[in-house]
C-alpha cells in the first residue's frame, strides 16, 4: 500500500514538472520543421562534398523537404512565440518582420528554382545548392540566436 502512495505521489508530481511547452506549440513545430531542412542540407552537403555520391532522386527529395518546410514558416513565428522551447529565434524576426517574410521567401524561391532545374548530376546541384545555403546562411546571421 505504501508503495503505491509512493508512486501516486511520483506521478502527480511528475505531472506538475511536465514540459510547458506542448508538441503542437510553434516553438517546436519550428524546430521540427528547421531539424528537417538541416537533413536535407546535409545531404546534399555530402554530395557536393565529394562524401556521398551524386543521387539525383536522393536531391529531389530533399530538395522537396525543404520546400514543404517553406510553405507557411513564417507562420510559425506568432507573437508571443519570442521564447521557450529553447528556441533560437533571434528578436529581430519580431522587429523587422518585413525583413524576416522578405527571407523566407527568397528561400522557398531558390528552393523552388533548384526543383525547377532538377538537378541530373552534381554540377547541377552545386549550381542550385549556393544559393540555397547563401539564403539559408544570411537568414540565420540575422534571425537566429545561438543558447548558450
Amino acid at each position: 500500500m505504501r508503495l503505491r502512495i509512493l508512486f501516486a505521489a511520483a506521478l502527480i508530481g511528475a505531472a506538475g514538472v511536465a514540459p510547458a511547452i506542448a508538441a503542437d506549440e510553434p516553438q517546436v513545430v519550428r524546430q521540427e520543421m528547421m531539424k528537417k531542412v538541416g537533413g536535407a542540407t546535409g545531404a546534399m552537403a555530402k554530395m557536393v562534398k565529394g562524401e556521398a555520391e551524386f543521387d539525383a532522386d536522393a536531391v529531389m527529395a530533399a530538395l522537396t523537404s525543404m520546400n514543404e518546410a517553406a510553405d507557411g514558416f513564417g507562420e510559425l513565428f506568432p507573437e508571443g512565440s519570442e521564447t521557450g522551447a529553447k528556441t533560437e529565434a533571434a528578436p529581430a524576426i519580431w522587429s523587422d518582420r518585413e525583413g524576416f517574410d522578405a527571407a523566407i521567401m527568397q528561400f522557398k524561391t531558390d528552393v523552388e528554382a533548384g526543383i525547377a532545374a532538377a538537378p541530373s548530376d552534381l554540377d547541377g546541384l552545386k549550381a542550385v545548392f549556393g544559393p540555397i545555403t547563401k539564403n539559408c546562411g544570411a537568414c540565420h546571421e540575422d534571425y537566429r540566436q545561438k543558447n548558450s
